[in-house]
């Protein structure tokens, strides 16, 4: 038996990149888990779809009760939609600064306030944030997004202090570069994506983009039963990004 047979989680965002895995991972540990996400995911054995928008209050706690009533309950939440951005801090203009706050960090705020009530009922109850290296290292051409999951970091800690005591545990992943389709996105955008792609993968210690899958499991650790001492913690999936300093290759 796995440590998840049993448990519910839903994951926002979670029809596609790091969400998708996190999806996956969870089902493959006996999980049963929803996705939340405004792309419609299909319902099968012990998965369940539901269209949500993180940035609507009435829409984030229908869908959070949706799921609590279609599996009986609700153990685990994996906070994980959002949106990107680029520029410095003087490129973007109030209204988007306000958007992407809206989904990067509100987005968490009422998905985990929606689901408080169920959790408090769980006996392993598990909220895991998608953080970014974007919180723990200054990147260039990041301010808004930066300003965000930094926020996340901090959100993540004060909770954890919060909710300890109801057995409630509150963690976050911090990924560096991911495979993702947003990442793509901008690769595609690119003057020279092969050179972009090649300089993403450079600044990575290990030299290569990080996979949802190993953020996934990440967040499988944390929202695990059997990490019962871990919460309040950030984890770092970024290839070494934030912590090495390795001297360039042939040096």
């Amino acid at each position: 038996m796995s440590e998840f047979d049993g448990l519910v989680a839903a994951v926002t965002g979670g029809a596609s990149g790091i969400g998708a895995a996190v999806v996956s991972a969870l089902r493959e540990r006996g999980a049963r888990v929803a996705a939340l996400d405004l792309t419609a995911v299909a319902d099968e054995e012990g998965l369940l779809g539901v269209r949500a928008d993180v940035s609507d209050d009435a829409s984030v706690r229908a869908g959070v009760d949706a799921v609590a009533a279609h599996f009986g309950g609700l153990d685990i939440v994996v906070n994980n939609a959002g949106i990107g951005a680029q520029g410095t801090v003087a490129d973007n203009d109030d209204a988007e600064w306000l958007r992407v706050l809206d989904v990067n960090l509100l987005g968490m705020v009422r998905t985990s306030r929606a689901a408080l009530p169920h959790l408090r009922r769980s006996r392993a109850a598990a909220i895991v944030n998608i953080g970014s290296i974007a919180a723990t290292a200054g990147l260039p051409q990041r301010a808004l997004y930066s300003a965000t999951k930094g926020a996340v970091a901090a959100l993540t800690r004060a909770m954890a202090a919060d909710h300890l005591r109801e057995g409630i545990r509150v963690s976050c992943v911090h990924p560096g570069t991911a495979d993702t389709p947003w990442i793509g996105r901008l690769l595609g955008n690119a003057d020279d994506p092969a050179a972009e792609r090649a300089a993403l993968q450079a600044r990575q210690p290990h030299g290569r983009l990080v996979s949802p899958e190993e953020i996934a499991h990440a967040v499988t650790y944390l929202a695990s039963p059997l990490a019962t001492s871990t919460t309040g913690v950030g984890i770092a999936v970024d290839g070494g990004m934030q912590d090495l300093r390795l001297r360039p290759p042939g040096s």
